[in-house]
């Protein structure tokens, strides 16, 4: 059940012509009162002899009888209750029942003293009430509506539990404003898939990710093409920032601004300044393994995201709780570079998980900025990087970098559930959702290359790695055998040994490092895992095949390979060092 309070308005009949209306796209169907102040109020939905006027002129009936000037200027409060699509459908009875229990709650009505305001509770579908009331009691006085949104949230939780509909989690007040009805609207007549709120809220996001400077940070809202409007003090010291959608304007004509507050606690300026502050300057370069393409590329920056991702699971699992915030904070600004900069068949669920996890980014647990810097290199590299094309090295390494991000946001779940922070950690896990479905799509081609590399290994080979896998894990080595996905790990076994490296020490090495049993294939991380730490190409498509020969002889850190008569080795077969 999600109750919301509308802003308040100036005129009760132009709330109750749209509550009797057919709405914006005819949705409104038999409206009707469900409730009322005196429980006798004239219903204009099912009483033909009543109006809207009538209506209105009693409801607002105590606000003629004060002197004009002590009449609130915004004297209409309105105040919505929906409940989800999966909850039963409410009674009129219900309904009527919900509405009374909220206006108490709220402070508009007090039952038992008798000196409440005027309200009139409406339905005009089965999910959901319209509650309207005027904001002068019976008595002439204004009624108390301090922490009126705080009181009828915790009265929608009481009221969950008792007519048996979906709980819903407790907020903490660290939630970013909802659009209002009216903004919900405007996007509907524009036909904007989201509200301008939403829009640059995004777009708000995305700039600060990684950003260095104030300087950076407002280039890229011009960049986007924002409207920024500054507030500077006499000083000449900047103390805060708007920005607007040059086609969202008023009823003037003019652009309609948004504080960075008003987008997000966290957007603020002073916030915002945070996040490059205390040695963020100095940030190291995020990814530290060597990488097979060019510095700066796309691919690159995925294997340094990767890297950084992982090493930032350890300290949101282990971390001192500020320090472990930042890191989860920075995660939020990993995934907004990565949805910017991700190939079309990623790039939607990409952007559902960062604006799923925008929520999951704050709590009240301050974040200890610094420490993630890390992190927001990372960010930085993916936007430096650009755009990153959804094959080759650059679609593997998105594959590799969201199977990292995975682990990392499950990671963040956990804590904020630890934390009893519920709203944050619901938020987390479906940013994880929409995680293994853009996993899924980046990984499918990948996996299928090494899969069938894989497929191509002699049989005495397979039963040897076989048996290593069995020697090295033993605990998961059934479980892998039994995956689609084993075939990719024999092929990227065959190939960190080609390179010189101790297959069941590498094993050994990956699985212990991390849990794996959120993972829908043991098989799938493991593949990353060794591709990442062995320096191995992520995109296996242009290599040329393993060696598939069966009568190799391996002792404890050493391969032995002999070569088939008559023909060199290759340069795949050459030993190198790792890093």
């Amino acid at each position: 059940m999600i109750p919301r309070i509308q802003e308040r308005g100036q005129r009760t009949i132009g709330l109750l012509y749209y509550l009797y209306g057919p709405g914006k796209v005819e949705e409104h169907t038999d409206p009707h009162l469900v409730a009322s102040w005196d429980h006798n109020a004239p219903d204009p939905g099912r009483d033909a002899t009543s109006t809207l006027k009538q209506l209105q002129q009693l409801l607002d009936q105590p606000i003629e009888n004060i002197d004009p000037s002590q009449r609130p200027k915004k004297h209409v409060w309105h105040l919505s209750v929906r409940n989800g699509g999966e909850d039963r459908i409410l009674s009129d009875e219900e309904w009527g029942g919900v509405a009374r229990r909220m206006v108490a709650a709220a402070g508009i009505d007090d039952p038992e003293a008798g000196a409440g305001c005027r309200w009139a509770a409406v339905r005009h579908a089965d999910d959901h009430i319209h509650i309207v009331a005027t904001l002068v009691r019976e008595d002439g006085y204004k009624p108390d509506l301090d922490n009126d949104a705080h009181r009828v949230q915790a009265e929608a939780r009481a009221l969950e539990a008792e007519l048996g509909l979906r709980r819903l989690n407790k907020g903490d007040g660290t939630a970013a404003k909802r659009p209002t009805s009216a903004e919900r609207h405007k996007a509907e007549r524009q036909g904007r898939e989201r509200t301008a709120r939403e829009e640059l809220r995004e777009t708000v996001r995305r700039a600060v990710a990684g950003a260095r400077s104030e300087e950076e940070f407002f280039d890229r809202l011009a960049a986007a093409g924002l409207l920024i409007r500054k507030r500077v003090a006499p000083s000449g010291d900047l103390l805060g920032y708007g920005v607007a959608l040059p086609d969202d304007l008023n009823k003037d004509g003019e652009p309609v601004f948004f504080p960075g507050v008003r987008l997000a606690p966290d957007l603020s300026l002073p916030r915002i300044r945070e996040r490059w502050s205390a040695g963020a300057q100095d940030i190291p370069a995020a990814g530290e393994e060597a990488t097979r393409t060019r510095p700066g590329s796309p691919a690159s920056a995925r294997r340094g995201t990767a890297s950084a991702v992982w090493r930032a699971v350890f300290v949101v699992e282990h971390g001192e709780d500020g320090v472990a915030a930042a890191h989860i904070a920075a995660a939020g600004e990993v995934l907004d570079a990565l949805a910017k900069t991700s190939a079309a068949h990623t790039r939607r669920e990409l952007r559902d998980a960062a604006t799923a996890f925008e929520r999951a980014s704050r709590s009240h647990i301050r974040a200890v900025r610094g420490h993630d810097r890390a992190l927001r290199q990372a960010a930085r590299d993916l936007v430096q990087g650009g755009p990153a094309l959804g094959r080759g090295e650059d679609g593997a390494t998105t594959a590799m970098a969201i199977d990292m991000l995975f682990f990392l946001i499950t990671a963040a779940a956990h804590w904020h559930a630890r934390k009893g922070h519920a709203q944050q950690a619901e938020a987390a896990a479906r940013a994880a959702e929409h995680l293994r479905t853009a996993y899924r799509a980046a990984a499918a081609q990948p996996l299928g290359v090494l899969y069938q590399r894989g497929r191509r290994l002699s049989r005495p080979m397979l039963q040897r790695q076989a048996v290593l896998l069995r020697e090295a894990l033993p605990e998961l080595a059934e479980q892998i055998l039994a995956e689609p996905g084993w075939y990719a790990l024999a092929a990227t076994i065959a190939e960190a040994e080609a390179a010189g490296h101790d297959p069941a020490a590498l094993l050994a090495d990956v699985a212990a490092r991390r849990e794996l049993g959120t993972a829908d294939s043991v098989s799938d991380v493991l593949v990353w895992r060794i591709r990442r730490t062995a320096d191995l190409p992520a995109d296996a498509s242009h290599l040329p095949e393993t060696s598939t020969a069966g009568n190799r002889s391996t002792t404890r850190g050493t391969t032995t390979r002999p070569s088939a008569p008559g023909r060199r080795r290759s340069a795949e077969e050459s030993p190198r060092q790792t890093r």
